[in-house]
């Protein structure tokens, strides 16, 4: 039985936001699949919510299992009810459902425009042929990672046709498609298909230690986000930036999109997740500080304590 001290705490939880995500990680850095998916989904819908690490508290992350009689998590809950976990978020999000109970207005369904070349189609049809009832199915993920397969329709789906092929997609795919460019690449594995998409932000650039002291030094206009917890912080951190706390967010948050941000921890590894993030969320600018601190004060500034 679920101690009444948890039971309250939970509830308490649920009750601090409309919507509150109980997750593995944080929103910036998502520790799962399924967490980074339902996050990805939330993104694209709403500015703000209130996540859960149940990665920080075990306590927690059993006893919301019971709280809910759901065995997995994410767990997502909009006005203190329960509504699921990453699938039938996923669901609610392609048929619309998710948005009605968010009093949002019904997802854009219209089908995009995809560009597809003659050997392209040709592929796909050889791909298609014998096996009767399938469909072709595309799926753009939140980190704009393309993948076709072939399956059945499970009838919410967007459809479009790109020379004659019909294609189907969710939404949040359908909406990531529109220009798409699809043709067929030779390599010593033989033909596939190739992908340009002019919706995708500019990847993640890598920043040598080095090169972002010179930029500091030049005067340019650069926000550097630490991305480790406070006791990391506080053994060693580097002039000018800017920790990842709830103040740091809100300058995010207002940052125009094209501002230049880079991103450090003491590696270069969390980093990299937090940039992929802010990436994601359509900042055209973004680096990940290579090596991390230790780099920094072993090619720039010795005098910044290593650990």
């Amino acid at each position: 039985m679920l101690a009444e001290e948890i039971r309250s705490r939970i509830d308490s939880l649920i009750g601090s936001d409309r919507v509150v995500l109980f997750m593995k990680g944080t929103r910036q850095m998502p520790q799962c699949g399924f967490s980074a998916a339902t996050v990805g989904i939330l993104d694209s819908l709403l500015p703000d919510y209130v996540t859960f690490n149940v990665l920080e508290d075990q306590s927690i992350r059993e006893g919301i299992k019971e709280f809910s009689s759901w065995p997995t998590i994410p767990q997502l809950y909009i006005d203190r009810e329960f509504v699921g976990g990453c699938d039938i978020v996923k669901q609610m999000f392609n048929s619309g459902d998710l948005h009605a109970a968010l009093g949002l207005p019904e997802p854009d369904r219209t089908p995009p425009e995809i560009h597809m070349s003659d050997a392209a189609a040709a592929l796909i049809r050889d791909a298609v042929e014998g096996h009767p009832g399938v469909s072709v199915h595309l799926q753009i993920d939140q980190r704009w990672q393309h993948g076709f397969q072939l399956g059945p329709a499970e009838g919410h789906e967007v459809r479009a046709d790109a020379n004659g092929i019909e294609i189907l997609m969710d939404v949040a795919t359908a909406q990531r498609a529109r220009g798409l460019v699809i043709d067929v690449r030779e390599s010593i594995e033989g033909r596939s298909l190739s992908i340009e998409n002019p919706n995708a932000p500019p990847p993640v650039r890598q920043l040598e230690a080095r090169e972002l002291a010179r930029r500091m030094e030049a005067g340019e206009s650069i926000v550097l986000v630490d991305v480790r917890p406070p006791a990391e912080r506080a053994r060693a951190a580097i002039a000018g930036s800017r920790h990842l706390d709830d103040g740091g967010q809100a300058l995010l948050a207002d940052a125009p999109r094209d501002a230049t941000i880079v991103f450090y921890c003491h590696t270069g590894q969390r980093s990299q997740s937090a940039a992929e993030h802010f990436r994601l969320q359509g900042f055209t600018d973004v680096s990940n500080l290579v090596g991390g601190i230790e780099a920094w004060s072993r090619d720039v500034d010795p005098s910044v304590p290593r650990y």
